[in-house]
C-alpha cells in the first residue's frame, strides 16, 4: 500500500483489477473457505446459528457505512496520502500482533 501511493502519478491507485480474471476467483476462493470455517466453528459450538448470523450482518452492516463515511471524509483531508496512512496502520497491527506473540509467555 505504501508502495503504490508513493508510486502513483495521478492519484488513482495503480494495480491490478480485482473485479476479473484469476484475482477475482483467489478471492472468491478465499471468502468461501473463511465462511467454511466460520460455519464449521458455529456448527460445533452448538449456538443459535439465527442469532449469531443476524448479529455478524448487522455488525458487519454497520462497520462498512461507518467506514465509507469515514473514508468519503478522510478522502478529502488527506487524499492520496490515505493509503500510505492506512499501509503504515497495518504495519503497525502487524508488529504489535507479532511482539505481543514472540514476548507472551
Amino acid at each position: 500500500m505504501i508502495w503504490e501511493s508513493l508510486r502513483s502519478k495521478d492519484g488513482r491507485a495503480a494495480g491490478t483489477d480485482i473485479t476479473k480474471g484469476i484475482v477475482l476467483l483467489t478471492l472468491a476462493v478465499a471468502t468461501s473457505i473463511d465462511a467454511l470455517a466460520v460455519g464449521l466453528s458455529l456448527a460445533f459450538l452448538e449456538v443459535n446459528i439465527v442469532l449469531a448470523g443476524s448479529t455478524i450482518g448487522v455488525v458487519a452492516f454497520m462497520a462498512t457505512a461507518i467506514g465509507f463515511l469515514l473514508g468519503r471524509k478522510a478522502g478529502k483531508l488527506i487524499g492520496r496520502r490515505a493509503e500510505a496512512i492506512g499501509g503504515i496502520i497495518l504495519i503497525g497491527i502487524g508488529l504489535r500482533i507479532l511482539l505481543a506473540h514472540i514476548f507472551t509467555v
